[in-house]
């Protein structure tokens, strides 16, 4: 067990140290982009180190005893892995990158990230997969849709609300004959936002100019609307027990308002002690709102969004909770030219290097993930600004 945690580790590290080198050498990517001979890698996978050593057996065996049929076949099969070497490279040769779409999510749920491809002649878009290298750890992996414009969805959990900035991306094929593995790195500026966890147990409440009071004696006026299924953190007393108690799903009554000015969601008036429940039941509530067609607004220290409705109103609402709080700060006397940072690391042990959870992913010089070790929480740069063994801070969290 130890031996099979020791081999992750270190296949996290070299993961880590092959992407760094990658951005380094290659800069970061624009699109659309055409892939070129020199971003592709290629290595034999198990199967080829094993035809290899096969070859290399009967190659001797053949010399040995002066057998020329072992001789011929071991030619031959050379020959082939030749080939195959050939074709697993131009797999990825001319292939075009034309879209990446990210598409927002809650904290909880999966980010999906959409790569449109234009594969080069004679490819076939279902041999492409494509997998994301996230602290390390890979988070999403997925096949392109045999299409002549492919489309490659890949998934990452949104763990942090905020902006989440994409991580280093990889496409790969072992065409066709599984004897080699051919990869190329993407190193994408591409960014999306992660929202609150839209959870609460609150009513909707905070009507614009009035009292929670004066809501509070208004909600037994709205008129009822439907019935739905239930969703975790609706409140209890609007479940339809007498059709649960005959057997029937668990349901939950909607009312829409029939009078009342527009909602004003206030941060300050949510009565929750925690900020990310606070923000949480807020994004519940600007849902719901939503929903039921009503007109609301969003107060935050920051910024106030006046009443209105529809997706742009509630996109800009929710992007306002997901970014609240989260701006980086200053520079202090000895930080590196960061700037961006990187998402949560996880200390582990055997010591290895890590992301560290306090730095940056890029310096101005191009150079990436300037590294820490876990237990000290000291930043090693690796940029020819500064020594390799220099220890400094960085801009971050």
């Amino acid at each position: 067990m130890a031996s099979t945690g020791l081999r992750a580790a270190l296949r996290q590290q070299l993961a880590i140290q092959a992407g760094a080198w990658a951005l380094r050498r290659q800069g970061q990517d624009r699109l659309p982009l055409t892939l070129d001979s020199r971003r592709i890698y290629i290595l034999p996978t198990r199967a080829g180190w094993g035809l290899a050593a096969l070859l290399l057996v009967l190659l001797v065996a053949g010399l040995n005893y002066n057998n020329n049929l072992a001789l011929l076949l071991t030619f031959l099969l050379a020959g082939v892995q030749g080939v195959a070497l050939v074709l697993c490279h131009r797999q990825l040769l001319g292939l075009r990158l034309q879209q990446v779409t990210l598409a927002p999510a809650h904290v909880g749920q999966s980010l999906s990230i959409s790569l449109r491809l234009h594969p080069g002649p004679g490819v076939d878009a279902a041999d492409l997969h494509g997998f994301i290298h996230q602290a390390g750890a890979r988070t999403g992996t997925a096949a392109a849709s045999g299409h002549p414009d492919a489309l490659l969805t890949l998934s990452a959990p949104a763990l942090i609300r905020g902006r989440w900035q994409l991580p280093a991306l990889g496409l790969e094929t072992r065409a066709p004959f599984g004897l080699f593995r051919a990869w190329v790195w993407l190193h994408l500026d591409e960014a999306t936002v992660v929202y609150p966890a839209a959870v609460g147990a609150l009513p909707l409440a905070g009507s614009a100019g009035e009292d929670e009071g004066a809501a509070a004696d208004r909600s037994g006026q709205d008129e009822w609307q439907q019935l739905r299924p239930w969703r975790e953190g609706d409140p209890l007393r609007q479940v339809a027990w007498k059709a649960y108690a005959r057997g029937g799903p668990l349901q939950v009554a909607e009312y829409s308002a029939q009078t009342g000015g527009p909602l004003l969601l206030d941060l300050a008036q949510v009565p929750l002690p925690d900020l990310e429940q606070r923000l949480s039941q807020l994004c519940r509530w600007a849902l719901t709102a939503e929903q039921q067609g009503r007109r609301f607004g969003l107060r935050l220290p920051e910024i106030t969004l006046p009443p209105d409705q529809g997706a742009a109103h509630l996109h800009r609402c929710l992007n306002a909770l997901a970014l609240h709080g989260t701006a980086p700060r200053g520079p202090a006397p000895g930080d590196l030219p960061c700037v961006r940072r990187t998402s949560l690391c996880n200390a582990r042990w055997p010591p290895i290097w890590l992301p560290c959870c306090c730095t940056a992913t890029a310096c101005r010089c191009g150079a990436v993930w300037p590294q820490c070790w876990p237990w000290a929480g000291a930043c090693i740069a690796p940029c020819k600004h500064r020594p390799h063994s220099l220890t400094a801070r960085c801009v971050g969290r």
